[in-house]
């Protein structure tokens, strides 16, 4: 019977083990309160065939690999899978990246360097580096509806983003046929935020945000961040070795979809997040 180990549920590995449970895998997950239940996690460890971590690092080292990295290198998984980030690869001024381009030397060096830990670890790790995540109750549409959506005057500004059914869909063609390795998982069309919002706003009917520069958009720390990079992201490896297309090849499908189940009467019940949605 096949068994999955998740560190960390969150919103895109338990769309995984979701899927994984249609599937009839037996799915165990280890939230970041049970880390320090060092037997019960070993064990959890020893009856794996396959493992996923999605947790971020902590400051400057990673959590799992710290506490646990030494059991899962030496553990005998068929597959390993870690969430990393595009944001990897830092700001290309907005040129395209693939997985052959350097890494550590934008905002997120702590991501990198937990990105080469895990794909050193063990021969079957997959390490998926995501774009901006987007989904049922964590998208565009959440956030116009909410009132939390900006438009940023940064001409020439781009990102890459991905659905997470489209994240579900990588993870599972690498369980099936990919070999271990690094793959970017990122739709076909890198857009502004800006473009993307507008497009929100008009498959709901809503007016636009205002305008603004990033003083006056008031972002968090974290958004201001996000806005501080500029690229676009590969997927051709993905296509070529896990046989993965998306479903949502670009921002507007996937925008389309959502708002077949969303409508500004849900805005008081669905939760805001900010831009640069984390996994």
């Amino acid at each position: 019977m096949s068994r999955l180990l998740i560190f960390g549920p969150g919103y895109t590995a338990s769309h995984i083990a979701a899927a994984l449970q249609a599937r009839e895998f037996v799915v165990e997950t280890i939230s970041r309160a049970e880390f320090a239940r060092d037997d019960a996690v070993l064990a959890a460890i020893g009856r794996a065939s396959h493992i996923l971590s999605s947790v971020p690092p902590e400051t400057d080292r990673d959590p799992v690999l710290a506490r646990y990295g030494r059991a899962i290198a030496a553990c005998r998984a068929e597959w390993i899978g870690y969430l990393s980030s595009t944001g990897v690869y830092g700001d290309t001024g907005g040129a395209w990246v693939d997985e052959s381009a350097p890494i550590g030397a934008g905002r997120r060096t702590a991501r990198a360097a937990a990105d080469r830990d895990w794909t050193a670890l063990h021969p079957q790790v997959r390490a998926f580096r995501l774009p901006g995540i987007y989904g049922p109750g964590r998208s565009p549409l959440d956030r116009v509806m909410a009132g939390k959506a900006h438009r940023v005057d940064l001409p020439g500004q781009v990102f890459s983003r991905v659905h997470v059914d489209d994240i579900v869909g990588g993870v599972l063609a690498s369980i099936d046929r990919g070999p271990p390795g690094i793959y970017n998982l990122a739709d076909d069309r890198p857009a502004s935020q800006n473009e993307v919002i507008e497009a929100a706003c008009a498959l709901l009917g809503l007016p636009l945000p205002p305008m603004q520069n990033l003083e006056e958009a008031g972002l968090s720390p974290a958004a201001r961040a996000f806005y501080s990079e500029n690229r676009r992201v590969a997927n051709g490896k993905a296509k070529r070795l896990l046989q993965w297309r998306p479903t949502c090849p670009d921002y507007a499908a996937g925008l389309r979809a959502l708002s077949a189940t969303t409508s500004p009467a849900t805005a008081s019940t669905v939760p805001a997040t900010a831009d640069g949605v984390q996994r």
